[in-house]
């Protein structure tokens, strides 16, 4: 009785923690639509809808003074904002393709520039707290178990400055250097007695996850003290490199060397959130400041559909010095839309196998 009684508590937390990411990653979204919708009335675009969620309308509202439908949604997961002349023609003198193309791009700009600025502000948060230690890049302790095969081995003491041709200023960007590039030898240059040393070809420990070799620290550096000025420049390094991390996986994708195992949609997200939140909170929101920046930079690449599409298609009128046929664009969004949602099905597929697996 003791034991069913466990499972079902368990199963009810596990539950929390699942309804928690849901929420969080609707969240994350709903800030990103946010973004849109804020600098649109801020150049006073004819807003046709603004809605918490997705999939049938729960309860619905329409503003007498500005005749913008609010809307809440079944499905807690994002939202969306709905203007004028996104796709088609139209009279209305607000719609958004009658604005100047220097207001469009901005506001095609704002969803993923708030997306990554609450990551950034979410970062400098974390480390502010009082129990978060700013780790720097000195060398404070060496695996005694670990024998180092390059000719001039790393020391106690040493400041590792760069991994390969990467600068590094603390702990956050020599870790993730290390585990993106570690798989194979690479140089690291470290500041020893006042000079700099370039150790050639450093072989690290690896580790392998759903079949991609990462390096893995063989170290332990030393902690700084946390001032005014390492919290800043810890935050904005840190989120630097988070950015960066997301440029070099969609790298990684297109060369081969993340598969299609590699990636994860709604499903795969909310149970990394929900882990995360069990794991404690920093985790928590160290990974909500991950997703948001995803979300941030990967809208703003150059696919069909996405934000970033249509800033090119934006800056092609502001080169061309007239916009490009609505119709014509609104077809290449159509087909990417077409494209990315089949590739959201077999991704949401694979993670649901994956966890009944």
């Amino acid at each position: 009785m003791i034991n069913l009684m466990s499972g079902v508590s368990n199963g009810f937390t596990n539950f929390l923690y699942i309804l928690l990411a849901i929420f969080i990653f609707g969240l994350l979204i709903l800030v990103h639509e946010l973004g849109h919708y804020i600098a649109a009335r801020c150049f006073k675009v004819t807003i046709k809808e603004f809605s918490i969620g997705l999939g049938p309308k729960l309860v619905s509202y329409v503003s007498k003074k500005t005749n913008i439908r609010y809307s809440l949604r079944l499905l807690p997961v994002g939202g969306y904002v709905s203007m004028v002349g996104e796709d088609e023609e139209t009279d209305d003198p607000n719609a958004l393709n009658k604005k100047k193309p220097w207001k469009r791009l901005i506001i095609m700009v704002a969803g993923a520039g708030t997306n990554i600025t609450i990551g950034v502000l979410a970062m400098l948060i974390l480390v502010a707290t009082p129990n978060f230690v700013i780790g720097g890049t000195t060398v404070a302790e060496i695996d005694s178990t670990y024998v180092q095969t390059q000719t001039d081995e790393l020391l106690v003491g040493d400041k590792i400055v760069k991994v390969g041709n990467t600068s590094v200023h603390y702990y956050q960007e020599l870790s993730y250097e290390i585990m993106n590039k570690g798989y194979e030898p690479t140089d690291l240059t470290v500041v020893r007695n006042g000079e700099k040393v370039v150790l050639k070809s450093v072989v690290f420990p690896v580790t392998e996850e759903s079949g991609v070799a990462f390096g893995d620290m063989f170290f332990k550096v030393s902690a700084l003290k946390k001032t005014f000025g390492n919290v800043i420049g810890y935050s904005l390094y840190s989120s630097f490199s988070t950015i960066k991390m997301i440029f070099d996986s969609i790298k990684s994708l297109i060369t081969g060397r993340f598969g299609f195992s590699s990636l994860s949609g709604p499903v795969g997200v909310t149970k990394t959130v929900a882990d995360s939140a069990k794991a404690g909170i920093s985790n928590l929101v160290y990974i909500c400041i991950f997703i948001t920046m995803n979300l941030g930079v990967f809208n703003l690449l150059p696919i069909p559909a996405l934000d970033g599409s249509r800033i090119v298609f934006v800056i092609i009128e502001m080169i061309r010095k007239k916009p490009i046929e609505p119709k014509y664009e609104g077809y290449i969004h159509f087909g990417g839309l077409i494209v990315l949602f089949i590739l959201m099905i077999a991704v949401t597929f694979k993670d649901v196998f994956s966890l009944i697996k």
